[in-house]
């Protein structure tokens, strides 16, 4: 015995006898249904490893299709087979619409009918091993683009483990560059839904009237220039994620449109009279403060509160030095590799540089220097003079030298700025990193020392 199960439902009782025949010598324990409501009884009391329906049943001529309509809602594991003796392209079509794996015509062979069975059968074990690998890397939290090893991201990963496997919208904040996007794909990856559409669309960079059609669609006709009917990202990402960047731009009109998607699970195309059924999960990001922007009523309020069922929150790069030299190799052998040419070493100078800069643009600002450092750099070793100007300023002034004012001027903030990382630095090392000792040896009370240690990320020493 093999101990799968297969369910027969037809009215004809020769046709249940027969297959009972045929697919219990093959080991499979058969049970029979003569309509769809005792079929559906079954299936709501037993777990079935495959279902054979006739297409038509009594006087219903499509009874088969409703049984299939019910499999898809409440036993979506269950493969199902159509059978019919009034068989047309057109029927078989819709079939495997409905979700059917397979379609045969009677009568058929005892060989064809096994065939088929076992491919439905081995069609269920691979997704359900899938569902399995899938829940399994969503356990160990592996996003595979997301760079960094300090404590932040560490969290970010976790809180993606954490919700991939959840159906609930999510709402990714942080600043621009801190890749958001990234975010979003890696709960994508982790999801149930990762063999679907990944769609995304910035919200900020498109006109109100175009990103209504781009979102919802259009029939044709229904503005100048829409001269056929479109699909919307929607239906694009039926069944896959919809990623709403910068949803913190959206117009007004189309939050409401919005709202209704996420209450109704409908999408109406912009002149459309019907309403179009989609299964996409939301997930929105955005560098604005939307809670803020709700109160001040540019935003609704019910809205952002539907969006913000999960928020994760991004750091921006001056939060996670640490990363910083994985993200420089990364990107660097990245843009060596684009622009074919041999690997580039990052000297010490240009790494305490990258280290000691604020990054107002965060990662996509580091990628970008980095790639244009690589397209610069005519040696095996890239120098710090290959940065941009205004990163080259953060080069460490030496300090017998900084009472001496060059002709070209220099930049005051980050000279005091330097100086003070500087001397907070060699005062941790001479005191075995206390911050007590430190703040003493440089005049300051703890409380300013400790002020200083987090305004520069220096980390937080010893308290003693």
């Amino acid at each position: 015995m093999n101990n799968k199960r297969v369910l027969v439902v037809d009215d004809e009782q020769g046709m249940c006898e027969l297959l009972e025949i045929i697919l219990q010598n093959e080991g499979y324990t058969v049970d029979t249904a003569p309509n769809v409501e005792q079929a559906c009884t079954q299936l709501s009391k037993s777990n079935y490893d495959v279902v054979i329906t006739d297409l038509r049943i009594g006087s219903d001529k499509n009874a088969g299709m409703t049984l299939l309509t019910w499999i898809e809602e409440n036993a979506q594991t269950t493969p199902a087979i159509m059978m019919t003796a009034h068989g047309s392209v057109e029927s078989a079509i819709e079939a495997m619409k409905r979700g059917a794996t397979d379609y045969i015509m009677k009568p058929f062979k005892n060989d064809e009918i096994k065939l088929l069975i076992h491919r439905a059968i081995q069609q269920k074990e691979l997704l359900r091993e899938n569902k399995a690998l899938k829940k399994e890397q969503a356990k160990r939290g592996e996003v595979s683009n997301m760079i960094g090893t300090s404590q932040v991201m560490e969290t970010v990963r976790d809180m993606i483990r954490k919700v991939a496997l959840l159906p609930s919208t999510i709402a990714i904040h942080g600043e621009s560059g801190t890749g958001k996007e990234l975010v979003a794909r890696g709960i994508h990856q982790l999801s149930d839904r990762t063999e679907k559409p990944f769609v995304a669309i910035n919200c900020g960079g498109i006109p109100e009237n175009l990103l209504e059609s781009e979102l919802f669609g259009h029939v044709k006709g229904s503005f100048t220039g829409a001269i056929e009917d479109k699909d919307g990202l929607f239906v694009s990402a039926d069944g896959g994620t919809l990623f709403l960047d910068e949803i913190g731009e959206m117009p007004t009109a189309l939050q409401v449109k919005l709202l209704r998607v996420l209450d109704d699970h409908v999408v109406t195309p912009v002149g459309g009279n019907s309403s179009i059924p989609i299964d996409v999960r939301i997930v929105s990001a955005t560098n604005r403060n939307l809670e803020e922007m709700s109160h001040d009523g540019e935003f609704r309020e019910d809205l952002f509160y539907r969006l913000n069922v999960i928020p994760i929150s991004l750091p921006p790069l001056r939060e996670r030095k640490d990363d910083i030299p994985l993200l420089v190799h990364h990107f660097t052998k990245t843009h060596c590799e684009k622009l074919e040419r041999p690997d580039l070493q990052v000297s010490e100078d240009v790494m305490d540089v990258l280290r000691t800069y604020r990054w107002p643009g965060n990662v996509r600002e580091l990628g970008n220097v980095l790639e244009r450092a690589v397209a610069l750099s005519a040696n095996e070793v890239m120098d710090v003079h290959e940065l941009p100007e205004n990163i080259r300023q953060f080069i460490p002034e030496k300090t017998e030298s900084i009472t001496l004012l060059p002709d070209e001027g220099t930049n005051l903030e980050v000279l005091v700025e330097n100086l003070e990382i500087g001397l907070i630095k060699q005062a941790l090392e001479k005191n075995n990193q206390s911050q007590k000792k430190s703040a003493g040896l440089l005049g300051l009370s703890p409380r300013s020392f400790r002020y200083r240690l987090k305004k520069y990320d220096l980390g937080n020493g010893n308290e003693e």
